[in-house]
């Protein structure tokens, strides 16, 4: 279907596949399937669930689980008639997950079966404790409860909050609105870009976290174009190719996922050539590893997507022309501005450097958060007074638009298309009785692309045991946060200020890598 239609909210777009594709698939898990038709009345029915609840307009509501199509539904109701879903990541310790439901102010947190037991231990320490409601709970509301009545909320009202690590302290809520989510689809579909279209049997693999925009965002772009959403709980590599045998047409994976596909056994005897559009993001892609999936996806189209959650994902892609099978340079860019968005690589003055010079990636785009969720500090120093969001990557700018992403101004180390901040690592592991000074770092991973080291310095007279670290460390922060090794060094490297030099502890890791970049 070429037509395309210029929807500005989800309850414009349920309504309209309701009546053009009422028995059309939109969401299927595990044998689970929901057409149009009965999504449209699944959230009408939620919605009469929050109207019961007290859910009005502005609050929040968490999902604490895998991805799931129960969840899809949740987040679509509320997307209608304006409470803001928060999907929190499910690996998450339990005092990250309690930070963020307190952050909220959650009224309700719907726990998947497996996840019901944490959702009640955090909740009972929380001082305004959210109701739970229970998987379970939720499906039986979705098959007999009344129809809510619902005023639809407006495009610039949030419907969607996700978190991103705090390079210092905790993490930061980025709202998101219904024109922030879908406001560049109109562009690209005046444009013409080929990818912007979808037929009506094509088929979104939803297999990355739905605490992150990556998974989140698929279902947004699915629903939108009304074709069918197959939903897998995690990301497996069997997974994701069998979904692909089954007519996966569309995915999106990071780095470290891709290479799980394409290096496992079954990818050579795998039929790829229903998949239409592999996308990939979100972490840095050896040059060798794009080059193995063009030759095992021939077909597909290969799109670099790259931006943000406070972006609400892709704002530049590297489109399948530039991608060959022997390589070239553009492979190395994180492509060019999509259509509805402006990239400019500042200075420290915070204007525009010469092309070819580095500087720091900002974007004005409809589809920019309007800040971050009670932070109006960390709002201003991240979104200036014109609008534009400075990202803290650092990057060049050729003379075509596109954009070379050369490192974190942060430090930021991305761990199989996580992100994990040092601070935050470092703060876990300083209280550790044996240890006088830690830094964090990103060294490189075959598997991961990046893993977590811990350099530490013990305290005089003390013995520092790697593992004791790892595991006091993963009390206090998520699995994939903690470091996978420890090394103790005599003294840290620092500047003249007296600051310690990570770059420092890096270097040697990363001598002959081809990428050490954010």
């Amino acid at each position: 279907m070429r037509g395309h239609h210029d929807f500005y909210t989800f309850d414009e777009i349920l309504r309209f596949w309701a009546m053009e594709r009422p028995s059309g698939l939109a969401l299927e898990q595990e044998g689970r399937t929901i057409g149009y038709g009965e999504l449209d009345l699944a959230t009408r029915r939620i919605i009469g669930l929050f109207n019961k609840r007290g859910v009005a307009k502005g609050d929040r509501i968490a999902w604490l689980g895998k991805n799931s199509d129960l969840y899809c539904m949740l987040y679509l109701a509320a997307a209608r008639m304006g409470a803001v879903m928060v999907p929190v990541g499910w690996r998450l310790a339990p005092p990250e997950i309690a930070y963020i439901l307190g952050d909220t102010g959650a009224k309700l947190v719907f726990a998947e079966d497996a996840f019901e037991e944490v959702a009640v231990s955090v909740v009972h320490g929380m001082d305004a404790k959210p109701e739970i409601i229970g998987e379970g709970a939720a499906r039986s509301v979705i098959a007999s409860h009344d129809i809510g009545e619902f005023e639809p909320v407006g495009a610039d009202e949030p419907i969607l909050q996700l978190y991103t690590s705090g390079t210092t302290g905790n993490p930061k809520g980025a709202p998101l609105s219904n024109a922030n989510l879908l406001g560049l689809r109109n562009p690209g579909n005046e444009q013409g870009l080929e990818w912007n279209f979808y037929d009506a049997d094509d088929c979104m693999l939803v297999a990355m976290p739905c605490s992150h925009i990556g998974g989140t965002g698929l279902i947004n772009i699915g629903i939108a174009n009304g074709i069918r959403n197959e939903v897998q709980a995690e990301f497996t590599p069997v997974g994701v190719l069998e979904a692909i045998e089954n007519g996966a047409t569309h995915l999106f994976i990071v780095p470290a996922a891709l290479q799980m596909v394409v290096q496992h056994p079954r990818a050579a005897e795998t039929d790829f050539s229903k998949l239409k559009y592999l996308m990939y993001g979100a972490a840095p892609m050896p040059l060798e590893l794009l080059k193995e999936a063009v030759r095992t996806m021939p077909n597909a189209g290969l799109l670099q997507a790259y931006g943000m959650t406070e972006t609400s994902g892709t704002i530049s892609l590297l489109p399948p022309e530039d991608h060959v099978l022997e390589g070239n340079e553009r492979m190395r860019s994180a492509g060019k501005a999509c259509p509805g968005v402006e990239i400019e690589v500042r200075g420290p003055d915070n204007t525009e450097v010469p092309l070819g010079e580095i500087g720091e990636v900002c974007i004005k785009s409809p589809s920019n958060t309007a800040g971050y969720w009670k932070l109006p500090d960390a709002t201003a120093s991240t979104i200036d007074a014109d609008g534009w969001l400075h990202t803290g990557d650092a990057a060049i700018m050729d003379a075509d638009g596109y954009i070379y992403i050369q490192d974190r101004i942060k430090d930021m180390i991305i761990s199989g298309g996580e992100n994990v901040y040092p601070a935050e690592v470092e703060s876990a592991i300083y209280g550790h009785p044996a240890i006088a000074e830690v830094a964090v770092i990103g060294i490189p991973s075959a598997r991961w692309g990046e893993e977590v080291k811990a350099c530490v310095v013990a305290k005089p007279g003390h013995e520092v045991d790697a593992n004791d670290v790892i595991a006091y460390a993963r009390e206090r922060v998520a699995a994939f946060k903690a470091p996978k090794t420890v090394d103790v060094i005599p003294e840290m490297p620092r500047n003249p200020s007296g600051k310690i030099l990570r770059r420092q502890l890096r270097a040697p890791f990363w001598e002959g890598q081809e990428r050490q970049v954010g």
